[in-house]
């Protein structure tokens, strides 16, 4: 991958004795879109954090825009943070705020949008995930799965971000509502000419939403590629992986009887 919209080099993050990111590198070009795959604890999530500045890596450095971001402080954070939308595994929406003020929390609180605009953006973006104006003054209890997933990218895309990142965007949905998260993810992101970094188990999703994948394994990027050649990576890590084989390069800890 070319040098690109977003840059890690050498990125390492520990917790106590226990080493999560080992020297990361990636690069992600301005309106691409890369998924990250790999198993549980690999530091997938850890690595999204770094990036986000929630967490702070011991070493290296992450670019965007080929600015180093790594330790911005107060308002250089808040407005760095401004450039991103994020759809969250859970989709970690507020039970409390109807629909429409989930949508626009973003654009009431952090950008001090007055409430008639930010809902009128809100409905909008409902619109462009497939939800008519009647779900906006629902509760997110009262909705489906499908439907607050639905709800949780209308609030990635509302504040119209340069960079989204997508965690674990189909967990918990059945096939057919997932593929049309993974439809509504790839028309979204088009619309907005956004760079995406997304982390999956889901390779069905990996396939339909990523121009580029990276595998992570032990803290380090094994193998990264256009998504067209992740059945030829010749990589044995990448093969097991998409294809769920137990034996290979990749070992969990299980205990046995």
């Amino acid at each position: 991958m070319a040098e690109g919209h977003i840059v890690l080099e050498g990125v390492t993050k520990s917790f106590g004795p226990k080493h999560v990111l080992n020297g990361v590198n990636l690069a992600v070009s301005k309106g691409q879109s890369l998924v990250v795959i790999g198993g549980s604890g690999t530091g997938k999530s850890v690595t999204l954090k770094c990036v986000l500045g929630l967490l702070h890596p011991d070493a290296g450095t992450i670019r965007i825009g080929g600015e180093n971001v790594v330790g911005l402080k107060s308002k250089a954070r808040d407005s760095y943070l401004a450039r991103f939308g994020m759809l969250f595994q859970g989709s970690a929406l507020f039970d409390s705020l109807p629909v429409w003020e989930n949508v626009a929390f973003g654009l009431i609180q952090g950008r001090n949008t007055p409430r008639t605009k930010a809902k009128d953006i809100a409905l909008e973006k409902l619109g462009q995930v497939g939800l008519g104006s009647e779900v906006a003054g629902l509760y997110p209890a009262e909705l489906s799965g499908g439907m607050q997933k639905r709800v949780g990218l209308a609030r990635a895309i509302a504040a119209d971000p340069e960079i989204i990142f997508f965690d674990e965007p189909t967990t918990g949905l059945d096939p057919i509502m997932a593929d049309v998260i993974n439809n509504l993810i790839v028309d979204c992101v088009k619309r907005l000419g956004a760079t995406t970094i997304s982390i999956t188990h889901d390779m069905t999703s990996a396939r339909k939403i990523a121009s580029y994948i990276a595998m992570i394994h032990k803290g380090k990027i094994v193998w990264h590629g256009p998504a067209s050649e992740i059945d030829r990576s010749n990589n044995p890590y990448v093969d097991q992986f998409i294809h769920g084989r137990a034996e290979g390069p990749i070992h969990m800890d299980v205990l046995k009887p």
